[in-house]
């Protein structure tokens, strides 16, 4: 997701293609995520996150290999329908979902921690540009498939489903004894019907806020480098800042989650979401290097934090039980944003030869999603008087 961005400039030296081509190779594949999302939360309510996973990465892997043999745009597009498919089995829905079925008291931390893992990603992207740059491409995209195959493998099968598997319920307590505190009142589990909680407003105000902040995220993570190129940024100083983008937000994945589990969670993600628009003011001027200091400081934490709070909303306000369906809902949505994104970004540049107001017109677009997610409220999920709000304390 975070590397696509360094393939750009050597496959349109390669093939010639245009930006607008080559961009909708990304939306492809979140049009195909988009549309295997709420099957892949189905599934995983069903069959459990462990297997899912374990397909996902051997099919990723494959995905690579495909990619690296690649001769025509059709292959192209077909290796992105590929990957598509197999991080349909690893991404959000399926690892927030088990996270969502270990904690309760530590919701946004844990789920900080865990999607930190794609931030960390960020560290990977310097080793993807140098690979590119000194073997070519298309054994940058063996080396990629490989070693998923190496790392995911292995990965995948060190997961648990649930706790019961162990023994164990929520938060680690062992069946048979008294969770630690347990004299505490402890909140009662939300337990929404799929059919009401997908009918609900928050649902929905959920879904538009998701459709509008990966619209601008996923413009910016496949556009970065050639945009700093077009501001006159070196090329290995371009994949540092894409490096640094998920790198960065990793802060705001551990403080929003954390500030969730303490605070309301849409006043969390409004100010995620002030920190983004922020962040996207300064990238438009990016030519000088202050101004890149200054999106990364507020845009990468405020895009982390967001990551937690959505998975964080969607089991504190609807439950467990059918979390892996709503979040596949949730991701679908989102995967329109996707598709539209990188391709309209890219359209831009082969129209005007630039990208022109493309960051100012997103700041917008997360502006709107700020005062939408401020919508987003408990009370308004079916059945909420029969819950009670947790009890917090710092």
């Amino acid at each position: 997701f975070f590397g696509f961005t360094a393939m750009i400039d050597p496959i349109v030296r390669e093939f010639g293609w245009s930006y607008t081509e080559v961009s909708f190779a990304s939306s492809l594949r979140g049009l195909e995520m988009g549309i295997l999302a709420p099957i892949v939360g189905v599934l995983v309510d069903r069959y459990g996150p462990r297997r899912l996973i374990l397909a996902g990465v051997v099919t990723i892997g494959a995905g690579f290999i495909l990619l690296s043999l690649t001769q025509s745009l059709w292959m192209f597009y077909a290796s992105f329908i590929l990957l598509a498919f197999g991080a349909g089995g690893c991404t959000s829905v399926v690892t927030l979902a088990v996270v969502a079925r270990w904690f309760r008291r530590n919701l946004g931390k844990a789920m900080g921690i865990t999607v930190s893992g794609f931030g960390a990603s960020g560290l990977l992207i310097p080793v993807v540009v140098w690979l590119i740059d000194s073997y070519g491409w298309r054994s940058a995209m063996i080396v990629q498939g490989v070693g998923m195959w190496a790392l995911g493998i292995p990965l995948a099968l060190v997961i648990r489903d649930r706790p019961e598997e162990m023994g164990l319920v929520p938060d680690g307590t062992p069946a048979s004894k008294p969770a630690a505190g347990a004299a505490r009142r402890e909140t009662p589990e939300a337990a929404v019907p799929f059919r009401e909680a997908v009918k609900s407003r928050p649902f929905l105000w959920l879904n538009l806020v998701e459709t509008a902040r990966f619209t601008v995220l996923a413009a910016l993570v496949v556009h970065v480098m050639p945009f700093l190129a077009s501001q006159g940024i070196p090329r290995d100083t371009a994949g540092l800042v894409a490096a640094a983008i998920p790198l960065f937000s990793i802060p705001g994945r551990f403080g929003f989650g954390w500030m969730g589990d303490v605070t309301e969670k849409r006043y969390v993600m409004a100010a995620a979401f002030c920190c983004m628009a922020a962040g996207l003011v300064a990238f438009h001027f990016a030519a000088a290097l202050w101004p890149i200091v200054v999106f990364l400081l507020l845009f990468s934490p405020g895009f982390g934090g967001n990551m937690v709070m959505r998975g964080a909303v969607v089991r504190e306000y609807f439950g467990v039980h059918g979390f892996g369906k709503l979040m596949g809902i949730t991701l679908g949505a989102a995967s329109l944003g996707g598709v539209i994104g990188p391709t309209a970004t890219g359209w831009v540049y082969d129209t005007t030869g630039g990208y022109g107001p493309v960051w100012i017109v997103s700041a917008g677009l997360i502006v709107l999603s700020m005062l939408l997610s401020l919508k987003i409220r408990r009370e308004d999920v079916p059945g909420h008087s029969a819950i009670d709000r947790p009890t917090r304390s710092l």
